[in-house]
């Protein structure tokens, strides 16, 4: 061991041996890895060890086919037998919606290029499987490259892997401390203290304790999870070939052969946590009693779906801990605020995401931005609400608890909520607000009548009607929405314009006028499409979306200057939005002091609205004429009852963000998560449009060398789909004849226009307005045609009229 390193990574489970090599094979080799005992003492020694392609989210789907096919290569490099079994996989649903959500999601794995699975029949997947029973089941999905590997060897393998490199690999010396110095970190170990840049947090199931040694609170938890191994099975014995990796969805299971025996997992609905302090320091290869009781019903199905198990014993009971996050994803990437502190915890399926973590991580470290758009799995979408014991508990279990439950589009989950609430929460929810949740605080969806509930879905809800009623408000007359919602940052300081004009692509605004500024990392990629107010006293806003608030404000700490402050307003300031032809008239007639004729298009400036004191900016996102109000949190009631009471006469109505989103589509107006990700650049999305190229900014060199190279291949068009009861929401592929040539980024019912629209990024060649395509709507093909962006009101009078 030598008294320093490049990277320390502190835990010795598959997560910490993948970053190790990935390190060491992007050309790190000066890294070590520190391990409290042996290689897997965690839960890598007990896990499952299957692998297989279905996510939710497509990005880590696409770290996860990264991974797969990893695995041959370490066993290669390392010449570690890793017992890979290359079954192929079964994913099965018993349920009209469930299948229905297989066969979209077909299609989505379609569109992100994993092309190595169809649908199958249940005839077809008996005959794949001969132990399983095909009752009540309706169809499946096969993936070639899933199975199950060897877990002890894989981990082994990346750790050889990596030595080879260069890396090393410490065990039985567990880290004490963790203190941050000038040049990095000190890591106090029982054998000595190394010095080192970097250390990466991937202990696994001591992750929140190793965290705490940094001063930072992770929002993980350990939970117990059973899995069996029968006895020999007859009926295998007689087979030439491994049944394959199969998932029950609706019986909460999954299945892999081991031997002439199975192994059966078990996700069951009545979770236990363990640990929730991080586990103790000398637990390692301990498993916990089985505990039949609490998974009898799903065990129970699990015999049913397979009537073999019922005929033989269970040679082996496994009820051990694995480390989940809020919402089961990994917490990877740097933490704010611990320069050269990074994440890699919480890996559920590490075996399964191991490679690709290790892979972005690596990336992150040495490039600055991972390759793939991470934010899926990146530790800064919490904020420090989620280090709350009792939030971690209640969402981790139901995260748990729904591994294999469906959830639909539509569907809000209650743990952890309502966690932030407005002032106008209790005022707004009497009134029939249906809430949603972005981040911690509630959001209002839509208001429906006294009894209304909404049924989840698949296709349009019984919601629909109501959503509709709340954009024909809107366009017909004046719509108030609650904008507590948008992230607000302030900039000020000797040197704040020029730092702005670092960060943003944009010209910035003159005083008293806001502009749209697209945000670049360094690689060229969208890092942010946002909103510059300049309010003309050297006070700057940066506004955007809420959910990234942490996100953002560790991109401006990392670029952070001298001369310069920002400060998030996000639990200070609250407001609204008018919108609709009337929204001038509300606006004048709540005025106590200001002119609200001679606010221009895109101009700000400070207002009285009532008693409130406002920072008013004229602008809408749901392209009408509007007006964005924002107040102290504390005077947000006193500002809508003011509103309130002067839109009466104008037939004003409150509305959702669900109404919004619809708004929105109508303007080709894209957002972040669906048509901006860091994924994507300026001129595949068009915010290239808003660019000074006569400047310099963060990624100039990297978005030039796409400006001239006549790229990008893809752009986004706006599409009218020919749909009935459902529309696109996102990922959909696109076609034209057998071609993929795209895929949705969001989609909806334009209920002004009385159609269903979509944007989605395609191959240039077929952008062309008029171009015939189709998409797949919940995995049914339907025609689609490119139409001109904005099909409402294309020439914007609405907005600045």
């Amino acid at each position: 061991m030598k008294s320093h390193y490049r990277v320390v990574v502190v835990g010795g489970g598959v997560v910490g041996a993948s970053v190790l090599y990935h390190l060491a094979k992007l050309g790190w080799s000066d890294v070590a890895l520190v391990e409290r005992s042996v290689l897997t003492a965690g839960s890598s020694w007990h896990a499952a060890g299957g692998i297989h392609a279905l996510n939710a989210d497509p990005n880590i789907a696409q770290l996860q086919a990264y991974t797969i096919d990893l695995l041959s290569e370490i066993e290669k490099e390392s010449g570690q037998n890793i017992g890979l079994h290359m079954t192929g996989g079964l994913t099965m649903a018993g349920t009209p919606d469930r299948w229905e959500w297989l066969q979209s999601a077909y299609r989505t794995f379609q569109s992100i290029g994993i092309e190595d699975c169809r649908l199958v029949s249940v005839e077809e997947a008996v005959e794949l499987n001969p132990i399983m029973s095909g009752e009540g089941l309706l169809g499946g999905m096969w993936a070639d490259r899933e199975g199950y590997i060897d877990t002890t060897g894989t981990v082994h393998a990346y750790a050889t892997a990596a030595k080879k490199r260069g890396a090393t690999v410490i065990e039985h010396n567990r880290v004490l401390e963790l203190n941050q110095t000038l040049q990095g970190w000190d890591v106090a170990t029982e054998k000595g203290t190394i010095s080192c840049e970097h250390v990466v947090n991937a202990a696994g199931l001591w992750a929140k304790q190793v965290g705490r040694m940094a001063g930072v609170e992770l929002p993980v938890a350990p939970l117990k999870h059973h899995y069996l191994i029968s006895d020999m099975i007859p009926q295998l014995e007689e087979l030439d070939f491994e049944v394959p990796m199969t998932v029950d969805l609706e019986g909460f299971t999954y299945l892999r052969q081991d031997q002439k025996g199975v192994l059966l997992g078990i996700y069951e609905v009545n979770t236990e946590h363990w640990a929730m302090d991080g586990a103790p320091w000398d637990y390692g290869m301990e498993l916990f009693q089985e505990d039949t009781d609490r998974i009898e019903h799903e065990l129970t199905l699990g015999f049913e779906r397979y009537p073999a198990l019922q005929d033989v014993g269970v040679k082996t009971w496994v009820n051990g801990a694995f480390t989940f996050s809020p919402d089961g994803n990994p917490l990877v990437g740097p933490v704010r605020g611990k320069r050269g502190y990074w994440s890699a915890c919480a890996v559920m399926a590490g075996f399964l995401q191991g490679g690709g973590v290790g892979k972005s991580l690596a990336e992150w470290m040495i490039h600055g931005e991972p390759e793939a758009d991470v934010y899926g799995m990146d530790v800064a979408r919490y904020g420090v609400w989620a280090e709350n014991k009792q939030y971690i508990k209640q969402t981790t279990g139901q995260f748990y608890s729904r591994r294999f439950v469906m959830t639909y589009p539509n569907e809000q989950l209650p743990a952890g909520r309502p966690l932030k609430m407005t002032g106008c929460y209790a005022d707004m929810d009497a009134v029939g607000a249906k809430w949603g949740q972005s981040w911690d605080l509630e959001v209002p969806l839509y208001f429906a009548p006294p009894g209304f509930e909404e049924t989840p879905s698949l296709r349009r809800s019984n919601a629909h009607d109501i959503v509709g009623a709340e954009c024909r408000g809107v366009r017909n007359s004046v719509g108030l929405l609650d904008i507590t919602a948008f992230s607000r940052f302030e900039v000020t300081g000797e040197n704040a314009e020029s730092w702005l004009n670092n960060l943003m692509a944009s010209k910035l605004p003159a005083p008293g006028r806001a502009k749209l500024a697209p945000m670049l990392g360094h690689d060229g990629r969208l890092k942010g499409d946002l909103t510059i107010f300049n309010w003309g006293d050297g006070t700057w806003w940066i506004t955007g979306s809420y959910y990234l608030r942490a996100w953002h404000m560790r991109w401006f700490e990392d670029h952070m200057s001298d001369g310069v402050r920002v400060r998030d307003l996000g639990d200070e300031m609250a407001g609204f939005s008018l919108a609709g032809p009337k929204s001038r008239d509300v606006l004048k007639a709540a005025l106590s002091d200001g002119d609200a004729d001679a606010l221009r298009f895109m101009g700000c400036g400070a207002m009285d609205v009532g008693l409130v004191r406002c920072k008013v900016g004229r602008l809408s996102v749901a392209g009408e004429l509007g007006y964005e109000l924002h107040c102290r949190a504390g005077d947000m009631k006193a500002l809508r009852d003011t509103l309130l009471k002067a839109g009466a006469e104008y037939g004003m109505i409150e509305y959702g963000f669900n109404a919004l989103l619809s708004l929105r589509l109508e303007k080709s107006f894209g957002i972040w998560s669906a048509e901006f990700t860091q994924g994507y650049t300026p001129g595949q999305t068009g915010m290239d449009r808003w660019i000074d190229w006569s400047k310099d900014f963060v990624g100039k060199d990297a978005a030039m060398k796409e400006r001239d190279a006549d790229m990008p291949d893809k752009v986004l068009v706006t599409l009218e789909i020919d749909a009935t009861d459902a529309d696109a929401t996102g990922y959909e592929p696109a076609w034209s004849g057998d071609k993929k040539i795209g895929f949705i980024t969001s989609g909806g019912y334009a209920h002004t226009l009385g159609k269903s629209l979509a944007m989605a990024l395609i191959d240039k060649e077929y952008a062309s307005e008029g171009s015939t395509l189709s998409v797949h709507v919940v995995g049914v093909e339907r025609a689609a045609k490119v139409i001109a962006p904005s099909p409402y009101d294309p020439a914007g009078k609405a907005m600045r009229g």
